[in-house]
């Protein structure tokens, strides 16, 4: 963002420190605001007001998930304010990175478990997740990249760690899947899953960056309002809860990539 009086000098206040314009005052006011509700989305933001979905009952495990110690994982503060979080996954067995993309491609679908049927989604992490929607189509018309995926979750179960978030996909493919949110055109989330092929099956790595990488207004918004709406605690409950669902996919995709061609 640039904002400078025509001949690039800014007046100064009483003190002899550069005034900062209104404009741009004013936009970064709004940023921060915007930036606030993108992180957290419309459900936290909202808490109790309207447009909470409620926790729905725990459904039923298709196979155990792993714990947090089965990943290698990492939490920290970049240099920017921005909270970085990483996770390298146990193996997924059974598993190629051209499954993984199809999983993504049709995470909006059902699937029978014990004559029951449930949203992928919701047994994908059958205690954490609450609604998937596809909130906006790719220009191909599906999933893919462009689209829009609306993520609502609970880390842990915990009404603390609530998310109701809309992101674009911006990238999905053999190598992985990357979701960010921009607000102002600023980046606010990202979200990025790499995939690869050993001989057991896949490797799956995860890279989460909250906040703002930079402008005049990324200071203040990474160090007062990216706590409040994305705390290192919510982070690290995060980190477990991608643990869990990421080894869920063991059990849950190769049945339903090998029945695929029955719809």
């Amino acid at each position: 963002m640039r904002d400078e009086l025509p001949h690039g000098e800014q007046p100064a206040d009483a003190r002899g420190a550069p005034r900062v314009p209104l404009s741009r005052r004013r936009c970064s006011a709004g940023l921060a605001l915007a930036a606030a509700a993108a992180v957290a989305g419309p459900g936290r933001a909202q808490a109790g007001t309207f447009g909470r979905l409620p926790l729905p009952p725990e459904r039923p495990h298709v196979g155990p998930m792993k714990p947090v110690s089965s990943a290698r994982t990492t939490e920290q503060s970049l240099p920017s304010g921005q909270r970085l979080l990483t996770i390298e996954h146990d193996v997924i067995r059974g598993v190629t990175p051209a499954m993984l993309r199809w999983w993504f491609e049709n995470l909006g679908r059902t699937m029978t478990w014990r004559g029951t049927v449930y949203p992928r989604y919701l047994l994908w992490h059958p205690r954490d997740h609450i609604h998937w929607e596809l909130a906006a189509r790719s220009p191909g018309g599906g999933s893919g990249e462009g689209a829009r995926f609306r993520i609502v979750e609970a880390f842990g179960a915990n009404p603390d760690f609530y998310v109701d978030s809309v992101e674009l996909v911006e990238k999905l493919d053999d190598e992985g899947i990357s979701l960010v949110r921009r607000e102002l055109g600023h980046e606010v989330f990202r979200l990025e899953h790499r995939f690869g092929s050993v001989a057991a099956g896949a490797t799956y790595r995860s890279r989460m960056v909250v906040g703002l990488a930079s402008g005049w207004f990324a200071g203040a918004f990474n160090s007062l309002v990216r706590p409040r709406v994305f705390s290192d605690a919510m982070g690290t409950a995060w980190l477990t809860h991608n643990v869990e669902e990421v080894s869920m996919l063991e059990h849950l995709l190769p049945p339903l990539y090998a029945a695929r061609a029955a719809g």
